[in-house]
């Protein structure tokens, strides 16, 4: 089973200074499946996201990706296994056009694979084939979110990680990003979700977690943490 999992973590603690977030989440991502992440503001979503990619160094536990040890790995150690990060801030670089942004992240997957190349991106993301030329500081929020994640998707990635990716974005943005995430979970790319609208998550996923102060709190089938009764208490609603 090891080898069909690209994130393997058990017993996963993260600390910010003397704060402890994180408090023994064990988490699995099999190759091609998609994870909703869910729990209210400060729950400690995104601290685990951040610890599975390197960036929170205070942490403890065993991080496995694609059957290796990773635990200690830096984030660009953990890009380089396929791993490609969305992130919340959406990363855009203001004063490269919409093209260079998209360029200076391609390259082939790990295993030589070139499914997105620039012109699929740009098919995927009409919108930013209109503004290609554009600044990154010239786009609005929704754009610069689509060329966040058509940049990821442009590293040929084995997993990619959404975090917030449709954050006070307008209701037909916010459709069009829910479009794209369904058209690279049927590509089969693994993907690893946080987003307020739960609902979507649950549809749009395999599986899912649920934090609650930085612990597990319901795991398992998405259907079945749906029809739990006690997932409103837990996200509030």
């Amino acid at each position: 089973m090891g080898e069909d999992l690209i994130v393997d973590a058990r017993g996963l603690h993260a600390w910010y200074g003397s704060s402890h977030v994180l408090h023994g989440i064990d988490l699995q991502i099999p190759r091609g499946a998609t994870v909703g992440l869910l729990g209210r503001n400060g729950m400690g979503k995104s601290t685990l996201i951040r610890t599975l990619l390197g960036h929170v160094v205070q942490r403890q536990g065993r991080i496995q990706l694609f059957g290796q040890d990773a635990s200690q790995f830096k984030p660009h150690q953990v890009a380089r296994l396929g791993l490609a990060y969305v992130p919340e801030g959406r990363g855009v670089f203001p004063n490269l056009s919409v093209r260079e942004n998209l360029c200076m992240a391609a390259r082939r997957g790990v295993d030589g694979r070139n499914d997105w190349p620039l012109e699929r991106v740009l098919e995927t993301f009409p919108r930013l084939q209109e503004r290609i030329n554009n600044l990154g500081a010239q786009l609005s929020g929704g754009e610069q979110q689509m060329l966040s994640i058509g940049r990821a998707l442009m590293t040929h990635p084995e997993l990619i990680v959404l975090d917030e990716a449709t954050e006070g974005l307008a209701p037909l943005i916010v459709a069009d990003i829910w479009r794209v995430i369904g058209e690279i979970r049927a590509s089969g790319i693994a993907t690893l979700i946080v987003d307020r609208d739960y609902r979507k998550v649950l549809a749009h996923s395999d599986q899912t977690l649920v934090l609650q102060k930085g612990q597990t709190v319901l795991q398992g089938r998405s259907d079945a943490v749906s029809a739990d009764p006690a997932l409103s208490a837990y996200l509030g609603v």
